[in-house]
């Protein structure tokens, strides 16, 4: 099943930005994505505050620990749940000639955003990937996953890694293998998934709990409910101007960001 995904990702890499709309306005749902959900978990982040380089490396750092990421040197071949990138790349919509130089070229912590209509469990032919009916946040089944790779094609955050070799060898020589984590096999997809297994715990995400042990970095990730008005995120989206990525698409991502 794995080579018969290699062999169709190709086509699967053609998606274009009108297709993603239909899919986004499609009235096919599965596994609840799309749905009015009692608890809908979301993040806020603070732009300003996530320019510090050290607030962002603690993010990325304490994610990859937590959850056995490698680092692979092939960008072509990288693994990433929590990342930067230039504002321009991560806002093309927002961007222009006159945005504030204190953006401009400026780097942007980049992540899932748990899409209340993700196109990735749209496109997914086994099922693999799905939104969790008691908090929104969309998840993947390593075991029914088959490497196709169309919701790596679906996705416009680029927030999906595909593992093309073994991950544990490069964890092994970099001394973090973590057994109390699962570690990923060839040919499956990964991505942020909240830190579900912290959060069964009562825990933050691991990126919200590391930013506050960073000078300056408090307030610069909020985690929370959504769909609880009296949540600090709730709070944050009612006094602060944030904007989405690609929000004219239609997914409904879960993310906000504070500028």
């Amino acid at each position: 099943m794995k080579g018969i995904g290699f062999a169709t990702a190709a086509a699967g890499l053609g998606f274009s930005f009108p297709l993603l709309r239909a899919l986004a306005s499609s009235g096919a749902a599965s596994h609840g994505e799309g749905e009015t959900l009692s608890t809908q978990l979301g993040m806020v982040v603070d732009i300003k505050k996530c320019l510090d380089e050290n607030v962002r490396r603690a993010c990325a750092s304490a994610c990859h620990l937590e959850h056995n990421v490698p680092e692979i040197p092939d960008t072509a071949e990288e693994i990433k749940w929590i990342w930067s990138e230039d504002y321009k790349t991560v806002f093309p919509d927002q961007a222009h000639a006159r945005t504030a130089d204190m953006y401009k070229d400026k780097p942007v912590l980049v992540l899932c955003n748990q899409c209340a209509k993700p196109a990735c469990a749209k496109v997914c032919i086994t099922g693999a990937t799905f939104k969790r009916e008691s908090d929104g946040i969309v998840m993947i089944d390593m075991h029914r996953c088959v490497g196709c790779r169309f919701c790596i094609a679906a996705c416009p955050y680029g927030a999906r890694s595909f593992n093309f070799r073994d991950p544990r060898p490069a964890l092994a020589r970099k001394g973090t293998l973590r057994e109390d984590y699962p570690t990923r096999v060839k040919g499956a997809v990964e991505k942020c998934t909240f830190c579900v297994e912290r959060l069964r715990e009562g825990r933050e995400p691991a990126c919200v709990e590391a930013v506050k042990q960073v000078p300056g970095g408090e307030g610069a990730l909020t985690f929370g409910d959504l769909s609880d008005p009296d949540s600090e995120v709730s709070r944050l989206l009612r006094e602060k101007h944030t904007i989405c990525r690609r929000v004219g698409l239609g997914f409904g991502p879960n993310v906000f960001y504070i500028v």
